[in-house]
């Protein structure tokens, strides 16, 4: 199986478009989103559309949650998310709230031994973006795989079992690369964002994982990041989340 795994799109459906392209001759047979499909962005319905042709599995983020408890009324907190958050809410039908209300906080995936979450693979909300941080979910964690987004980084944590105990190692893939799975190891793996960098590479980050062959590859792309920043500035969003689409961060 090749899964297309997408993250933190972010409403940037600019970028999600950049990134499809880029994918599609480079076959794959399933999408899995791994969340916040939603907040920051100018194009929370197209992306939603999106994610619906494509028939993908879509998880649970900490961005879409809040979204969803904004609609139920338990959120009255103002602040960019929550202008974000606020503005999109009315521009989504109830069916399109009615789909993200479907998804889950997390899916074990048999076909390939797979864990998909936002956060790690013991929570939505936590980060995994630290060794120290891996340590704790791999201690809690028994699985080999996961699949997790949420720090808008791509990257690897691994651990092997070795004479002085378990060690933790960590990757990075600012411009790309690839990861061969070691195959006693258990490894997290982040595929980084579509729609909201933070690695200070401002391209659009996603992978495919080639589960024949325990392969991890990561792709940068290219997009165009003024053009969003003029549709959020036009929606009346606020400028930091255009502005920071530029820089990466």
């Amino acid at each position: 199986m090749r899964l297309l795994l997408l993250s933190d799109i972010h409403a940037n459906f600019t970028a999600l478009e950049a990134v499809l392209a880029d994918a599609q001759p480079r076959k794959y047979s399933h999408v899995v989103h791994l969340g916040d499909a939603l907040g920051y962005g100018p194009h929370p319905r197209e992306v939603l559309g999106a994610l619906r042709n494509l028939d993908a599995t879509c998880i649970m983020g900490n961005h879409d949650r809040m979204l969803l408890d904004r609609a139920d009324g338990l959120s009255h907190k103002v602040s960019i998310v929550s202008q974000a958050l606020a503005w999109q809410l009315e521009r989504l039908s109830e069916r399109d709230l009615a789909w993200v209300r479907s998804w889950r906080d997390g899916i074990d995936d048999p076909e390939i031994g797979a864990r998909y979450r936002h956060g790690t693979p013991l929570s939505l909300d936590d980060y995994t973006d630290s060794v120290a941080a891996a340590r704790e979910a791999f201690a809690g964690w028994h699985g080999r795989l996961a699949f997790v987004g949420h720090t808008h980084n791509p990257s690897v944590y691994a651990t092997l079992n070795a004479p002085v105990g378990e060690w933790v190692k960590h990757q990075a893939f600012m411009n790309g690369g690839s990861y061969m799975v070691p195959p006693g190891a258990r490894v997290i793996l982040n595929p980084g964002s579509v729609g909201q960098p933070r690695d200070g590479n401002p391209q659009a980050s996603y992978a495919i994982y080639d589960s024949s062959r325990a392969n991890f590859q990561v792709f940068r792309v290219s997009y165009d990041a003024e053009q969003v920043q003029a549709d959020v500035n036009q929606a009346g969003l606020p400028e930091v989340l255009g502005a920071r689409l530029l820089l990466g961060k």
